[in-house]
């Protein structure tokens, strides 16, 4: 079964979302740093989503989603595809609305992901990413067992849920002048444009991808959809091949540019995340910050929105990350 809705979503479906989601998902905070605004020379607002539910924003689109089940749909239960957060956000949303979930994970996904997507009740299956089509094993399984599929990005209850973290920084932070939100298939990206054309017209939204994996950045310049061999990044979030036919369409319209970091650029940005401002963030969570550090955007004087995205990383390879 899929999901019956594939109409492109607009502010009013996020707006929606963020009611569905009042006392679920947690009201991240916005943390500054001085040091950061010095060595940047703006005013940095940090959008903590490394402190939400399942430790990332894709409980926001998880629970909207679910929450719209209809009742067969719950009996049967959800089936997903994800390298952890969206596998997460799912079991957690499954278990909070009492339906079973199938989650199709890389076999070399986080350990602690995994460890986690089952703890909240999941069964998980696991594929070789480099080898095996995700998508086509979790068409299988869904049909096979009559779960619907929810896919990480590309479904616009998914785009609206985590379109509402943006609309909260910009209820809580007037006046920014640009955002930047990491990008992998595109749902937050294309959420939080939606955010911002409804609340903060004047702010410029720049997606970051990871430089080894660029195709949202080919995508955007081309003008149609490019597709790209999964790419070898330690932003696992973000190992998508290309952007979604949801979500593609919101950010050719409306974003204003997209920009890359390299994975070096992103141990920098985690180990400023862990000394200076004493939080834990994941690679691809350090996407937007590491763009807005080195993606050659004139940011000097402005107000700036940094959407962290996640903080699910293991402590092991933080550390060695670190130590580097």
């Amino acid at each position: 079964m899929t999901l019956p809705s594939l109409t492109p979503p607009n502010y009013d479906d996020v707006a929606a979302a963020a009611h569905r989601l009042k006392g679920m998902a947690h009201r991240t905070p916005v943390l500054r740093s001085s040091t950061a605004d010095e060595r940047q020379g703006a005013q940095l607002f940090f959008k903590c989503e490394n402190l939400q539910r399942t430790g990332a924003f894709k409980f926001r689109g998880a629970f909207n989603t679910l929450a719209q089940f209809t009742d067969e749909q719950r009996e049967r239960g959800v089936l997903a595809f994800s390298a952890g957060n969206h596998a997460q956000a799912i079991a957690l949303s499954a278990r909070l609305l009492d339906m079973p979930a199938v989650i199709v994970m890389p076999e070399d996904a986080p350990a602690a992901k995994m460890a986690a997507t089952r703890d909240y009740g999941a069964q998980v299956v696991t594929y070789n990413r480099y080898t095996e089509d995700r998508e086509a094993i979790s068409r299988r399984l869904a049909l096979e067992r009559g779960m619907t599929l929810v896919p990480p990005f590309d479904h616009p209850h998914v785009i609206a849920g985590q379109g509402t973290a943006a609309k909260e920084l910009f209820e809580e932070v007037p006046d920014l002048d640009y955002l930047f939100v990491c990008v992998g298939g595109g749902g937050l990206l294309a959420g939080s444009l939606l955010a911002a054309e409804a609340l903060a017209p004047q702010c410029r939204v720049v997606g970051v991808e990871p430089a080894a994996g660029n195709d949202g950045q080919q995508s955007f310049k081309a003008g149609h959809v490019v597709q790209i061999p999964t790419p070898h990044t330690i932003a696992d979030g973000a190992q998508t091949q290309a952007l979604g036919q949801l979500t593609f369409p919101i950010i050719q319209r409306l974003a204003d540019d997209m920009v890359t970091a390299t994975d070096e650029q992103l141990v920098e940005s985690l180990r400023f995340f862990a000394e200076r401002m004493k939080i834990v963030v994941e690679p691809t969570g350090a996407l937007a910050f590491a763009g807005a550090q080195y993606g050659n955007v004139d940011i000097h004087g402005a107000r700036v929105g940094i959407l962290i995205s996640g903080g699910n990383v293991d402590l092991s390879r933080l550390a060695r990350f670190l130590a580097d």
